[in-house]
């Protein structure tokens, strides 16, 4: 019973560590994979570095985005999911 109660302070951390950091982290991660999975031709995206364009053509793991100064060829991951989210609410 005295282990127990040793141990009871690190698996109290440890819980509170896996609520607060790795599943908020494990959530946003999969809302991102399905925002990438989601892009279709057409939608307006702004990118991680901050430009704005459309999409132009979709690859498995590549996009082009059409800009006012041309096309640009990126990864999917490159999408920011809040700001294209807020671009989108506009």
């Amino acid at each position: 019973m005295e282990q127990l109660t040793q141990f009871a302070p690190f698996l109290l951390m440890f819980v509170v560590i896996y609520f607060f950091m790795i599943r908020p982290q494990q959530k946003r991660a999969k809302d991102e994979k399905s925002f990438e999975s989601a892009l279709k031709v057409g939608d307006k995206i702004v990118t991680k570095s901050g430009l704005h364009g459309k999409v132009a053509e979709l690859a498995e793991t590549t996009i082009v985005v059409e800009t006012m100064a041309g096309k640009l060829k990126m990864e999917r991951s490159a999408i920011s999911m809040e700001m294209s989210a807020a671009l989108a609410k506009k």
